[in-house]
């Protein structure tokens, strides 16, 4: 296949998919690894996608379900800094939740000394946390599904509804003034509504790349939102709306 061809057939490959790792484009193409990282180089020199360690992925449209493989290397610092601040919130013997997302994977990984009850449906946080003697963890059972290694659909949901907790760590793809707290993925949607729904303290947790966006399914209005951590300084705008809707900002510049 020649070069145009196989990069023609990458920009279609990551429209559906939204995100695609090397080894996979290796497989498909059957060429080096090498040759698939100077096809994403070119591509992304056109604005096309965007490259991170293993693979490459765009943001654009509502149901941009990157798979976590490469959303674990997008804005890492930023998760980090995010992961660091909500630590302060979080009291020995609370019961906590832990969304699927790769903060809240952070965040997990941080937990080092508390003793905590921690809820989740991520198969990645589970992994993280099991060997931790002072966490009891309680895994939310459901239909695995593989782009997020996470627990999801009606029996999720259905378990969900009989834990309630301390505090929500919950992350989304978008967040709007308009629209509100979005996802791109309606089931994982579903399960981050009822986390919010089930807290007394909702920490909603969004680099600063996810506001003034809108994804495909809801997850909450600002109204289940008590505090918003990001990494970077917001606008003025959301300074005051957030003041508004009575939604406390905290700020990890």
């Amino acid at each position: 296949m020649l070069p145009i061809a196989r990069k023609n057939k990458i920009k279609e490959l990551i429209v559906e998919k939204k995100s695609v790792t090397v080894s996979e484009l290796t497989s498909i193409f059957n060429v080096t690894e090498e040759t698939i990282r100077r096809d994403l180089k070119q591509l992304e020199d056109e604005g096309f996608l965007n490259r991170t360690y293993g693979g490459a992925y765009i943001s654009e449209g509502v149901q941009n379900d990157v798979d976590v493989t490469i959303r674990e290397f997008v804005h890492v610092e930023g998760k980090r800094k995010i992961a660091s601040k909500c630590l302060s919130y979080i009291k020995n013997g609370d019961s906590i939740f832990l969304d699927a997302s790769t903060t809240s994977l952070v965040i997990a990984s941080m937990l080092k000394e508390l003793k905590l009850t921690v809820v989740t449906n991520s198969i990645k946080v589970v992994s993280t946390l099991m060997d931790n003697p002072n966490i009891r963890l309680v895994i939310i059972g459901g239909t695995l599904a593989h782009s997020s290694l996470s627990n999801l659909g009606r029996n999720a949901e259905y378990n969900m509804k009989y834990y309630f907790f301390d505090t929500a760590f919950i992350s989304c793809r978008s967040v709007s003034m308009q629209h509100g707290i979005t996802d791109s993925n309606e089931q994982q949607a579903g399960i981050r509504k009822l986390a919010a729904e089930h807290a007394n303290n909702v920490f909603l947790v969004a680099d600063y790349t996810k506001f003034d966006k809108t994804s495909f399914a809801s997850i909450c209005g600002f109204d289940l939102i008590d505090t918003v951590v990001v990494d970077e300084k917001l606008t003025a705008d959301w300074h005051s709306f957030l003041q508004d809707q009575n939604v406390s900002l905290v700020e990890c510049e």
